[in-house]
């Protein structure tokens, strides 16, 4: 993005490119974050049971590990701030490099949909290591649910949304190598495809095998996306539509 100012005779003065944040460092420290509190949640407190198992193990263990989940969740909570800032700025990216069909949005809308949904999971997870809330066995499991659906395929639809938003413009337009390209389209793919989960409960596996590839994919698509157009690309000075 180029930014002007005027001088003191109302003539515009032109600044210097601004490529915001480095798009490879977010993604690196949002998944750093979400993998960590995974790992230290399941090194204090063992792996978190699923929301479709009995009452009982689930209450026992919110009732009993408060600090894992507490932990998870903040960390849950931390990460989706990168992630937000990761999809303002590659956005901004695309835009610069003369997209402007619905990609850069969808990548954008994509983004903030899937901070937002691990954001709430968060904090619905911090609301579960309440001492008032981990006595109602009722209450716990309702919150479960909600961290699950949230954190889950809410967060991970977003997720592909996103990619598909930078994958799919940088396929058309030779943005990133196209290899990459078509990993993220398959990306994308299974993470739409989590829907499903709310649907049959047993197509969970798909959530971490569409969420860690699709992370990582952010991560390299991040390090690779350029800040200006590849020169066999230009188009003579006008934005592409793709």
């Amino acid at each position: 993005m180029n930014y002007s100012e005027s001088n003191e005779k109302g003539e515009p003065v032109r600044r210097g490119r601004m490529n915001g944040p480095p798009l490879g460092l977010l993604a690196v420290v949002s998944a750093a974050l979400l993998v960590g509190g995974i790992a230290l949640s399941a090194a204090l407190g063992g792996v978190l049971p699923s929301p479709f198992a009995n009452a009982t193990t689930i209450d026992t263990y919110f009732s009993t590990q408060s600090g894992a989940v507490k932990a998870s969740g903040i960390l849950a909570f931390g990460s989706a701030v990168p992630l937000a800032i990761y999809a303002a700025t590659a956005s901004a990216r695309l835009r610069q490099l003369g997209i402007t069909a619905p990609g850069a949005t969808i990548a954008l809308v994509g983004g903030v949909l899937s901070a937002s949904a691990l954001m709430l999971s968060g904090l619905l997870q911090w609301t579960l290591a309440r001492p008032a809330v981990r006595v109602d066995g009722a209450l716990t499991r309702a919150l479960d649910d909600l961290a699950f659906a949230t954190g889950g395929p809410a967060h991970v639809v977003g997720l592909g949304l996103l990619i598909a938003g930078v994958a799919v413009p940088s396929l058309l337009v030779g943005l990133l190598p196209r290899p990459l390209a078509v990993a993220g389209l398959v990306v994308a793919a299974l993470a739409e495809a989590t829907t499903l989960v709310l649907i049959w409960p047993a197509l969970a596996v798909l959530l971490p095998i569409a969420r860690f590839p699709g992370l990582l994919w952010l991560v390299v698509a991040g390090f690779r996306l350029p800040h200006r157009r590849p020169p066999a690309n230009a188009t003579a000075g006008r934005p592409t539509r793709a």
